[in-house]
């Protein structure tokens, strides 16, 4: 099983560390276009526009400055790296060790400048969205799918995908072919921080069950004591299944 989170907006940051080493990142099959996309992304954010170009306040000059130093700015591990609302209900930090293990093995991040990253990889913190029209690469989410399908595949096995990704990250990698009868999407009814605490929740406690489930069909018997649960059938063939989920 995989489960797919999207980013936070924000980063954390450190002021002493080592810096980017590309080569030892997870999923090293994506490393030309990571390295494409950090250099379009650095060259963009040295210029006049660029805040307009990122769709970004241009009062965060410093988040944007920090585009420019992506391999030589302290990195952190990705567990550490993304923080906010879904983040915080995560909370990766307080994992007893056995979850934590199954947290590395599970979650995967996708990126717009990463593409796809595990917790454990160390990155230097950014500024971009998936949802960037970047001049020199084009469309982000256009540009990451073909890049992704085989990556991401690879990674599910035979096991689940359970999507918490926003929409905007969601289309940078739709499951094919098979792997569409275990791609389940996490529903939220209600406000968007609801939604996002609330997938940071089922993230944790599916990364706390000891069970591999190979069915959507064992999701709401994993999540029922902790969530009231549906599972929702796909809507037509090559849609996911979806779960919609509200917290007790």
């Amino acid at each position: 099983m995989i489960i797919l989170l999207p980013p936070s907006e924000t980063k954390a940051t450190r002021a002493r560390g080592s810096a980017l080493r590309p080569e030892t990142l997870s999923s090293p099959a994506l490393a030309a276009s990571r390295a494409t996309v950090a250099s379009a992304l650095a060259e963009v954010s040295g210029q006049p526009d660029a805040a307009a170009v990122l769709g970004v306040s241009p009062l965060l000059l410093e988040e944007i400055a920090r585009n420019t130093h992506l391999l030589t700015a302290p990195t952190l591990p990705a567990r550490e790296l993304y923080t906010g609302v879904l983040y915080d209900a995560l909370d990766l930090a307080s994992l007893d060790p056995a979850p934590a293990r199954r947290a590395t093995r599970r979650l995967v991040v996708v990126s717009a400048l990463y593409g796809a990253v595990r917790m454990t990889d160390r990155l230097a913190p950014y500024r971009l969205s998936m949802s960037v029209n970047l001049p020199g690469v084009g469309p982000l989410a256009g540009f990451w799918r073909p890049e992704l399908e085989p990556v991401l595949a690879e990674l599910a096995g035979r096991g689940l995908v359970v999507d918490c990704r926003s929409s905007t990250y969601a289309a940078a990698w739709v499951p094919q072919g098979e792997l569409t009868r275990r791609w389940v999407t996490v529903r939220v009814p209600g406000a968007t921080h609801t939604a996002k605490h609330t997938r940071g929740l089922v993230a944790r406690a599916l990364c706390q069950d000891a069970s591999d489930p190979r069915r959507p069909q064992a999701l709401p018997e994993i999540l029922g004591d902790r969530f009231s649960v549906e599972l929702l059938e796909p809507e037509r063939a090559g849609r996911p299944w979806a779960l919609e989920v509200r917290s007790r």
